[in-house]
């Protein structure tokens, strides 16, 4: 059921960690968003969990795989 390639997964992983740290290591930065800031850190959270997993239920949803036919 694996639906993540490798390359996305590490692209998910990349930008997670950056949208979940962002608001807390540059809150100048992400001071117009207001209360918004903590709904960044939130998708960056999810984009790091369906990178662990390999599964994005929008992937599912959808029917997207961008992993080799072969893996699942």
């Amino acid at each position: 059921m694996i639906k993540i390639g490798s390359l996305d997964r590490v692209t998910r992983f990349l930008l997670g960690a950056l949208l979940a740290a962002g608001p807390f290591l540059f809150p100048d930065s992400f001071a117009a968003l207001g209360g918004w800031h903590m709904a960044v850190a939130a998708v960056g959270v999810v984009l790091i969990v369906t990178a662990l997993v390999r599964i994005c239920p929008a992937y599912l949803l959808f029917g997207i795989r961008t992993c080799a036919r072969g893996r699942a």
